[in-house]
């Protein structure tokens, strides 16, 4: 078993939260990457990976109708107080009525109480604001989560995809224990100013997608964009069309040459650039393979120095990134979200 190094989220909120330096993404058990595991096979997925050493499972109200809320929540029942557990809260603009403008809290009350029923717990370690919704302040969000940690079902509160202004707004009326964002090699426009703030203000940063869907790990051969299955998303996302996933092979062969001078696998390399970049980083690839949580979070161990990083970095600067951001096709594949929120996908 590895020794996993713990990190800590939002060392300036009201209640840090100590998590595992690699987390475990659930949404693939449930929607958004094709068929996975049946019901058993995931719940005893996610308590393996909890024997490996992660402590830290994250969810949300929109993966599969609350589908994932209840998977994860069976699996984690026998140690609930043994890890943190993340979920989101996400109200589309257009759904922004009188009741929810006037009465935030009620709102944000009621979806909370129904996670809470699905996850089969009392509290919640982090509730995320699931996007930003521009019909309401952070101030106002920040408020009610406020509430909701002085009411003790919350211990801590973040923001998804928001700006430096509204991470520096919402902080400003209740610290922030975390912002989630998707950060990888392939996708680093978080760093000129996001990164550097939560640094600043004491707020973790939690990476979805690390492995830009699996990418970055090298065991995916190219394939067209129609052989993706079921709900995959990558079947919309221009990144995984043939063309661009051999286009933006020279990142695997650097990743190759890396991992081979370090005794490692590519994936634990991407892994690795960013929680040796920064403390305060928390990945959570999703696995659905045994053997795939094992390499993920023996990432957590795999050191690379000040020379290497500075390396790797200068490598990856002259690297043209093929094809979107997994959000700009998300939201282009999913366009009707708004009135279809069970789809929100990341």
């Amino acid at each position: 078993m590895v020794q996993v190094p713990s990190r800590t989220l939002g060392v300036g909120a009201t209640c840090p939260l100590e998590v595992s330096a690699v987390g475990l993404g659930c949404m693939g058990f449930s929607h958004g990457y094709g068929p996975g595991p049946d019901w058993d096979k995931s719940v005893d997925l996610i308590r393996r990976a909890h024997a490996m050493g992660y402590s830290f499972f994250d969810t949300a109200e929109g993966y599969g109708s609350g589908h994932n809320e209840r998977l994860v929540g069976e699996a984690v029942a026998p140690f609930r107080s043994e890890v943190v557990l993340a979920t989101k809260l996400h109200i589309p603009e257009t759904a922004m009525d009188s009741r929810a403008k006037y009465d935030l809290y009620g709102v944000v009350r009621e979806h909370l109480e129904a996670s809470l029923k699905r996850l089969a717990t009392d509290y919640v370690d982090l509730y995320y604001q699931h996007r930003m919704n521009h019909t309401i302040t952070p101030e106002a969000v920040a408020e009610v989560m406020g509430r909701l940690i002085d009411e003790g079902l919350i211990h801590g509160w973040g923001q998804s995809q928001s700006t430096p202004e509204e991470i520096k707004r919402g902080y400003g009326a209740c610290p922030l224990t975390a912002v989630q964002s998707e950060h990888s090699m392939m996708e680093r426009m978080f760093e000129s100013e996001v990164i550097p703030l939560c640094g600043q203000l004491g707020i973790g940063f939690v990476a979805f997608s690390p492995m830009s869907g699996g990418f970055l790990s090298g065991k995916y051969a190219p394939k067209e964009q129609s052989e993706y299955l079921g709900d995959d998303v990558r079947r919309g996302i221009t990144r995984y069309n043939k063309a661009n996933m051999e286009a933006n092979e020279p990142l695997l062969e650097l990743l190759d040459q890396v991992a081979a001078k370090k005794g490692a696998t590519k994936a634990q390399i991407a892994l690795a650039w960013m929680l040796d970049r920064h403390d305060f980083v928390v990945p959570i690839p999703g696995a659905r393979r045994l053997d795939r949580l094992q390499e993920n979070l023996g990432a957590a161990v795999v050191r690379l120095s000040a020379s290497e990083l500075e390396a790797l970095d200068n490598a990856l600067a002259v690297i043209e990134v093929h094809g979107n951001r997994t959000d700009e096709d998300i939201m282009a594949l999913y366009a009707n979200e708004e009135t279809n929120p069970t789809r929100l996908t990341t």
